[in-house]
């Protein structure tokens, strides 16, 4: 067991992503739609990864780098993203289950700390957002306020490659069993990673993260919403069901 490695003496794990996973909108889509350049050249961006014209980290940080050319600064944008980005209204109460069932929460999240940190605290309490730990990228503002994302893997083409979260867990002697809660382009590199993954669909959304799973035919669970995510781990907890069973009720 590694001493510095938290939770290592868990049964399970619940690593989740933050932009429109746990919140019903993500933030950066927000921001590049809303003061960047806009909702269709994202979506344009969103299909070369897709497609595997371009890596999402030169994607999403041209996204975000159009939010900046277009006057905003990092304090404003985060401000801005408090007052506009709301929780799906489950995960309060998958969070506090699982706090109370020995379930650690772990946001893994493409996104800049400092956004996350605030729009976290505002949807669910300065208590409740210490205790969930957060592994993601920064952000590096320089002295006349110019700033840009900083990548936590910038020598990967996802600038932060969710599966290396994971990996130590893998590592372990008793490894416990990964769930991973994922919705978009930025999950990918995790979907694959995870014993269990969940996949938020939400109608009349794009769904890019199922979309590439049902084309590379990785199983998982679809999700609307954090009770439904709740409820399947807490039978996978208690005993009541395996993952291949519920992977068998899609």
């Amino acid at each position: 067991m590694s001493p510095s490695l938290p939770h290592s003496d868990a049964r399970f794990l619940l690593f989740s992503d933050f932009d429109g996973t746990i919140t019903l909108r993500d933030s950066n889509d927000c921001a590049t739609d809303e003061l960047g350049f806009g909702v269709v050249r994202r979506r344009e961006l969103n299909v070369e990864i897709l497609n595997g014209q371009k890596t999402f980290r030169d994607a999403f940080a041209e996204m975000l780098e159009s939010v900046w050319k277009n006057g905003h600064q990092f304090e404003d944008v985060k401000q801005y993203l408090v007052k506009h980005i709301s929780l799906d209204p489950g995960f309060k109460s998958c969070f506090q289950w699982c706090e109370g069932h020995d379930v650690p929460v772990i946001i893994v999240s493409s996104g800049m700390k400092p956004i996350i940190e605030a729009v976290l605290t505002n949807l669910v309490s300065e208590k409740d957002a210490a205790n969930i730990d957060i592994i993601s990228n920064d952000v590096e503002i320089a002295a006349d306020g110019a700033w840009k994302i900083k990548y936590r893997h910038p020598e990967s083409g996802f600038g932060h490659d969710k599966s290396k979260a994971t990996a130590p867990y893998r590592d372990l002697p008793h490894r416990p069993t990964i769930l991973f809660c994922g919705d978009g382009v930025s999950d990918l590199s995790a979907a694959k990673a995870a014993d269990l993954l969940f996949v938020k669909v939400v109608p009349g959304h794009t769904n890019d993260l199922a979309v590439h799973c049902d084309r590379e035919k990785i199983p998982y669970v679809a999700f609307e919403h954090f009770e439904q995510v709740k409820e399947v781990v807490a039978r996978l907890v208690e005993g009541k069901s395996t993952i291949q069973e519920e992977l068998a009720k899609k």
